[in-house]
């Protein structure tokens, strides 16, 4: 999709957590099938850290992590909406739910498949999204 980046903004569900990200107006989106995807319905847009500003909610943000407690996810104390987290996949990124952001500067979208309950053969698919 295109390179050339924009600013989108985001938030949870009571907009408590806000933020912003610099991607692109066309944007790939990958939907994981693995069991915490799968459940939350998270569509991944996954940047660079340098790439990502928390703008409001950081004393409201609680942190979840489970298995290699590499992935840290991070949900709005009031609404319950995790909007981002630290992925496994992308320990130097962010993974933002494409349903938290705000459509504003989207041109289009792509929404892929990611096979992530067979996490060992398809990670190293996503390792250079969150490389600036």
């Amino acid at each position: 999709m295109s390179s050339d980046l924009t600013t989108h903004r985001g938030h949870c569900h009571c907009r408590t957590v806000t933020w912003e990200i610099q991607a692109p107006t066309k944007l790939h989106i990958d939907e994981c099938n693995c069991s915490i995807c799968n459940l939350n319905g998270f569509q991944h847009i996954i940047v660079p850290k340098s790439k990502f500003t928390l703008l409001s909610g950081k004393d409201n943000i609680t942190t979840y992590t489970f298995n290699s407690h590499i992935a840290q996810h991070y949900f709005c104390k009031t609404c319950g909406i995790e909007s981002f987290y630290v992925p496994r996949s992308n320990p130097d990124g962010y993974s933002i739910n494409f349903r938290c952001l705000e459509r504003d500067n989207v041109e289009e979208y792509e929404i892929v498949p990611f096979d992530g309950l067979n996490w060992d053969t398809n990670a190293q698919k996503l390792a250079h999204l969150s490389k600036d």
